[in-house]
């Protein structure tokens, strides 16, 4: 996995265009990673990581590249997507590429921004999206258990299949995610070939009106959280309008900004690393004169797997890591002053990764 992409859905007016708008208009040095949009609705942005501005300094690195998000802006999907109402297929099979869920719930009151149910209620808005995936899942279960059912009379094999798509289509039929289904870990592993929409982890945005910040709280978003806790999902409470507004200012503008409205940082970036934390992704970094980097891996990676992100040649031909520590190598000038402090440790293929292992691969 080297980027990692999470869908925006969300009914319509519910401010996810706006925060669409923000996070590819987030200005991006152009000597990094140039924002590019892949799709019209594919926006790619930076993971802000100041560990990689530091060791850049210290390497003289010619170029720092940081680990990116993608964000699929899919249309606001309506009451009937899964049997294709309004453009609802497409967009479902726009969520099923992506890693995970962002959905943006409204949680502002505003006469001029007519809700579509007319009244503004986040959490019937969740079950709204929520019952079109499920539906769609449903949708998915029924069609391949029709073709497996026929197939496992002659192939006794594909039987623990077949139940397991039983129990996920009464699960399903019971309006519930598959996030909430209980399986064993041979059902996990059977499950991992069909793309459940509703198994994808969830992140909820709550978009806030202005007169809520600095709190970015009230009572709409009170009740996502206590919805969101109790399902093992995250809220990140954001006023898009504002984060569109920082998005056209240059670095210290924003930063005077955000200063102005006693905000600490920018609701996009805490939505990047809610992301990132909420798929168990870390980053490690290399840094030398060509380049300071950040490279996403998955939480529990062993070194030589890690090495593999670089290239595949290094995994095969893996010898040791050399790791030091991001605070090691600022506090001891660099490489070289972490080695002769003996904090430069040799480490082998097993060595689990941790965020901010500063890495140096030896291999053949």
């Amino acid at each position: 996995m080297t980027n990692l992409s999470c869908g925006i859905v969300g009914l319509p007016n519910v401010g996810k265009s706006t925060l669409f708008n923000a996070l590819t208009r987030k200005q991006i040095p152009s000597e990094n990673y140039p924002f590019c949009t892949i799709d019209p609705n594919v926006g790619v942005v930076n993971l802000a990581d100041p560990r990689l501005n530091a060791l850049s300094e210290q390497s003289h690195s010619k170029k720092i590249i940081p680990a990116t998000v993608s964000f699929v802006d899919i249309a606001g999907l309506v009451k009937g997507a899964s049997q294709g109402e309004g453009l609802g297929n497409q967009f479902l099979s726009h969520i099923r590429e992506t890693d995970a869920i962002v959905q943006v719930v409204r949680c502002f009151e505003d006469p001029n921004v007519i809700h579509v149910s007319g009244r503004v209620n986040p959490l019937d808005d969740i079950e709204v999206i929520t019952l079109e995936l499920i539906l769609a899942d449903l949708q998915m279960v029924e069609n391949t258990l029709s073709r497996l059912e026929r197939q496992a009379k002659g192939k006794k094999e594909l039987q623990p299949t077949v139940d397991l798509l039983k129990k996920c289509a009464a699960h399903l039929n019971q309006n519930l995610p598959m996030r909430s289904l209980k399986l064993t870990p041979e059902e996990e592993e059977l499950c991992k070939q069909y793309n459940f929409l509703t198994k994808k982890k969830v992140l909820y945005v709550c978009n806030v009106g202005e007169s809520d910040v600095p709190a970015l709280d009230n009572p709409l978003v009170q009740m996502v959280r206590e919805y969101a806790a109790k399902e093992g999902s995250r809220i990140v409470p954001i006023c898009a309008r504002i984060e569109e507004e920082i998005s056209r200012l240059d670095e210290n503008d924003a930063k005077e900004f955000l200063a102005s409205l006693g905000l600490k940082e920018s609701g996009l970036d805490r939505l990047i690393r809610e992301a990132f934390s909420l798929l168990d992704l870390i980053t490690y970094i290399t840094t030398g004169e060509i380049e300071t980097r950040a490279w996403t891996i998955k939480k529990g990676t062993p070194a030589a797997e890690a090495a593999g992100k670089i290239h595949s040649d290094i995994e095969k031909g893996f010898i040791r890591a050399e790791v030091v520590s991001f605070d090691d190598m600022l506090r001891y000038k660099g490489r070289v002053g972490a080695r002769e402090a003996g904090k430069a440790r040799s480490e082998g293929r097993e060595y689990i990764v941790h965020d901010g292992d500063v890495i140096l691969f030896f291999h053949n």
